[in-house]
């Protein structure tokens, strides 16, 4: 995998003009915010949320930059090229299509919608209209991610047996009722498992496969919402592999992030983006290759960044390729239909759960 983040020839900037970047909604989308007022390729000029002391807060950390309370004076803005859509999830499409209808270019935060049905309609819009859509799975360039997509896509590993996956987070009672829409399905779409684990979802299908089949159940184990706090799941993927996959919001104090996969040649684990084993067949020496993929990828994307301080990670670096992307005239890195197939196994896991049969996905 390579980063195209400063692909630019030197001096082919000349007479172009910064990109201007806006945000909508100022939860997590301060954090692309913040990665946009930080960028050498782009300013950020408007951030528009409906609650004020939110964008009292954006105004003051961010001098300059207009606030709007009203989406459609963000739309009009000419200066804005980009727009980071960070509401609910369930407002996800409704907000990206109108976006791209008006002329701008989209980044959208995961999940991409809580249906396949909405999902689709954000990349039919990009479709439609030209304009370039990124969405945000930025766990896939966690620094650990690298060499084990590589070992996975040469054969290395072999033929995937199995797989397990496992997210095992925290959440109390107050970050449900924080804003009125978390754990409900009309706007978050599900719980643990559309809410934290769906990018450990998106890794699971971008390392196994496409998925054929999910048995799953689910539960409210200890909180007071309409979703779910836990989900348990058996993966059948169409190329043979089979994986298990778990999620909660109940695992106190929060543990892991568990990301295995065993091949007919090899094996590789990690938490979230440490690795943590790492044996393949055919290592000359296994256990000296494993002591140094272990130094290289074990301490994740911290100590990553410290011995390279250049390197991006998590928004920030999904918040510059999609800005990369609109001044280079190329595809973000995660585009729609790659997000869409999280979205359409979150989904299955929950109708398989609610109806206690197994539920076969379909692929055009």
């Amino acid at each position: 995998m390579t980063n195209g983040l400063n692909s630019m020839p030197e001096g082919s900037a000349k007479g172009r003009k910064r990109l201007g970047y806006a945000v909508l909604g100022l939860g997590i989308g301060m954090a692309h915010a913040d990665a946009a007022y930080a960028s050498d390729n782009a300013d950020l000029v408007a951030v528009c949320d409906k609650d004020p002391g939110r964008l009292a807060k954006a105004t003051e950390k961010y001098p300059g930059v207009t606030a709007y309370a009203d989406f459609e004076e963000l739309l009009r803005d000419d200066r804005v090229d980009i727009v980071s859509v960070c509401l609910p999830s369930g407002m996800h499409a409704d907000f990206a299509v109108r976006c791209m209808e008006a002329g701008k270019h989209v980044l959208v935060e995961k999940p991409l919608d809580i249906t396949p049905e909405r999902a689709r309609r954000i990349e039919e819009a990009r479709l439609r209209t030209g304009m370039r859509c990124g969405v945000v799975h930025q766990n896939r360039f966690n620094v650990d991610m690298t060499p084990i997509k590589q070992a996975v896509d040469s054969g290395r590993m072999g033929r995937l047996l199995l797989g397990t996956f496992a997210v095992k987070w925290y959440r109390e009672q107050s970050y449900y009722d924080r804003g009125g829409w978390r754990g409900s399905w009309a706007m978050d779409g599900g719980g643990s498992l559309m809410n934290q684990a769906v990018h450990t979802v998106d890794l699971m299908q971008w390392l196994m496969g496409e998925v054929e089949s999910v048995t799953s159940t689910m539960g409210i184990c200890n909180h007071r919402i309409e979703t779910e706090d836990m989900t348990a799941s058996l993966i059948r993927f169409r190329n043979g592999a089979t994986a298990t996959f778990v999620s909660t919001t109940c695992a106190y104090p929060g543990i892991s992030t568990e990301i295995d996969l065993y091949g007919t040649r090899g094996s590789v684990e990690a938490d979230g983006d440490c690795l943590k084993t790492w044996r393949m067949m055919d290592a000359e020496d296994e256990d000296a290759e494993e002591a140094a993929m272990l130094e290289a990828y074990g301490g994740g994307n911290m100590k990553a960044a410290l011995s390279d301080p250049a390197r991006k990670f998590g928004h920030d670096h999904v918040v510059e390729d999609m800005i990369c992307a609109v001044r280079d005239g190329r595809d973000p890195e995660v585009m729609p239909a790659d997000a869409l197939h999280s979205v359409e196994i979150v989904h299955a896991v929950y109708q398989s759960a609610r109806t206690g049969k197994t539920v076969f996905l379909t692929h055009e």
